[in-house]
């Protein structure tokens, strides 16, 4: 790999943080803040593009500082980390255009009303740190700046839960808070034992020095990494925060918490149990039990909702279940569809959110009781809903369609007793997925609407081009994955293959072996870690 290349690995974080820094000096200049900001994930998503080309012929490792590792920090851009990074960059473009469509800047709606009451200077600056903080989790090749770029989420996303100040987004924020503190202690204590256990923090080289640990240590070490993450995924039984916290924020920040937050934690999953941890058939069958459990529940919540943000909110927690189902089947095959059903969920939750925000300002609520008739007023909006939720349920031949097929061809091929009932498991969500979308489509667009509906004047409804163009931008990316099902799983094939083979992974971070590194002394980077 040329320096240019090499280059790009820290561009993700580098740039949307420098940029948080000069929209919050640019406070009082709302135009320039937009520019700035919208040039920072623009150049975000393309150096990600470019790392995604790059690292399908080799994982990309730049070590922070010049410091080699295991004594400094590497930053790796591999398969998988590289699609992630491409997938949240053209997300939270789009949902910034979104917002600033919306007036989330304090603006006023088309009826002259305040949309959101919030500080530019809040807004932007928060937001890029928190796109920050997801691209520092994907690159991180040591558990402590994973670690690290889980507290930058942390604080990110408290700011922008609580937006506006209301007694609701407090109350809602606080939850969140807590619930994700305590996930951050169990990390921060499963980062110290695993020093403790091997002497390093580094992915790579604790994937070297774990087969050395006793197996029950090793054991307990997984599993506490999965407790932590698990309460990020939204795993079941730890899932009970997530209803309740999202749907109160802001339209486009629900959107990108919902579709990028939760995929945060399924990656962290993702990267431990391949690299780290292998195939252990004892965890892997009770990550299994979680799936089938995270399916049905969250499945089972949202058939019960009558607002649409809340009932998305539990086919969010639903559909993590198919993700965690691919990942415990602990096979190249299981694993590629999980990670293709992460991109096609990041992109069809994201999508839908956005389209209840539409929803919200031509119907003004999002309440099924209180919506009606918005088929025949707002035909386009019909549209944008239905085109995703259509992929959220999987009807063939759009993505989720294809995702689904991948992890029910892998369960029955496995033909265990565990899996079999993943896939019965995960037809019977499908099913249900498609009487709540149903529900909430029939309710929305086509029900005799409310009285206040239908006497709104058109030009009082009118849905800012700011808001449509991003969302019908994500409801054609989303079609887009279905025409490149073919090259996107195949990648995908490719992504989980260098993750399953922990080898790739290591070589990459130490080419001239873990315990010699390449650092500045060999007296330094031989057990750098354990001074």
């Amino acid at each position: 790999m040329t320096w240019g290349v090499h280059s790009l690995v820290p561009l993700p974080v580098l740039l949307p943080l420098f940029a948080a820094g000069l929209t919050l000096a640019l406070h009082r200049y709302t135009r320039v803040q937009r520019v700035v900001s919208t040039t920072a994930l623009a150049a975000t998503t393309v150096a990600s593009a470019l790392l995604l080309v790059a690292a399908d012929q080799g994982p990309v490792v730049v070590d922070v500082g010049g410091w080699a590792a295991p004594v400094g920090i590497p930053l790796v851009a591999d398969r998988l980390s590289a699609l992630m990074l491409t997938v949240s960059g053209a997300i939270m473009l789009c949902v910034l255009l979104y917002s600033m469509g919306q007036g989330v800047a304090g603006e006023s709606d088309v009826e002259g009303r305040a949309v959101e009451v919030v500080p530019v200077a809040i807004y932007h600056p928060t937001y890029l740190v928190l796109a920050a903080g997801v691209s520092n989790a994907f690159l991180s090749g040591d558990l402590f700046n994973l670690y690290v770029g889980f507290e930058i989420l942390l604080a990110a996303s408290f700011v922008l839960l609580t937006l506006g100040g209301t007694g609701e987004r407090i109350r809602a924020g606080s939850v969140y808070v807590v619930v994700s503190l305590v996930s951050s202690l169990l990390f921060l204590s499963a980062v110290a034992l695993v020093y403790a256990a091997t002497g390093t923090v580094n992915i790579a080289q604790v994937a070297q020095r774990l087969p050395d640990v006793d197996p029950t240590v090793s054991l307990g070490l997984q599993l506490l990494l999965l407790l932590a993450f698990g309460i990020k995924a939204a795993i079941f039984p730890l899932s009970a925060w997530l209803p309740d916290s999202y749907p109160t924020a802001p339209a486009p920040v629900t959107a990108v918490f919902a579709g990028l937050l939760t995929k945060v934690g399924v990656y962290s999953v993702i990267r431990t149990q391949t690299v780290l941890f292998g195939d252990q058939p004892l965890v892997d069958r009770v990550l299994l039990v979680l799936a089938l459990a995270t399916m049905l529940v969250g499945i089972l919540g949202a058939v019960a909702q009558d607002d649409v943000k809340r009932l998305l909110s539990f086919t969010l927690v639903s559909h993590i279940g198919f993700m965690i189902f691919g990942i415990a089947m602990a096979s190249e095959a299981g694993t590629a569809a999980a990670i293709f059903y992460v991109v096609h969920h990041i992109t069809v939750q994201t999508t839908l959110f956005l389209v209840v925000g539409l929803v919200e300002r031509r119907g003004g609520s999002t309440s099924l009781e209180r919506l009606g008739g918005l088929a025949r007023v707002a035909p386009g909006l019909a549209i944008l809903f239905f085109v995703p939720a259509m992929s959220l349920v999987g009807i063939p031949p759009l993505s989720g369609f294809l995702g689904k097929v991948g992890l029910l061809t892998e369960g029955a091929r496995l033909g265990t007793p565990l899996t079999w009932a993943l896939v019965v498991g995960s037809v019977l969500t499908s099913l249900l997925t498609l009487y709540a979308v149903v529900k909430a489509w029939n309710k929305a667009f086509w029900q005799t609407p409310p009285e206040e509906v239908v006497q709104r004047p058109d030009d009082a409804a009118r849905l800012p081009r700011g808001m449509v163009g991003p969302t019908a931008a994500l409801v054609a990316a989303g079609v887009a994955l279905t025409v490149v099902a073919g090259p996107l799983y195949a990648y995908a094939e490719r992504a989980a293959a260098t993750s399953m083979d922990g080898t790739t992974y290591v070589d990459a971070v130490f080419p001239g072996g873990a315990e010699r590194g390449t650092g500045h002394s060999d007296e330094v980077t031989e057990g750098g870690d354990d001074s």
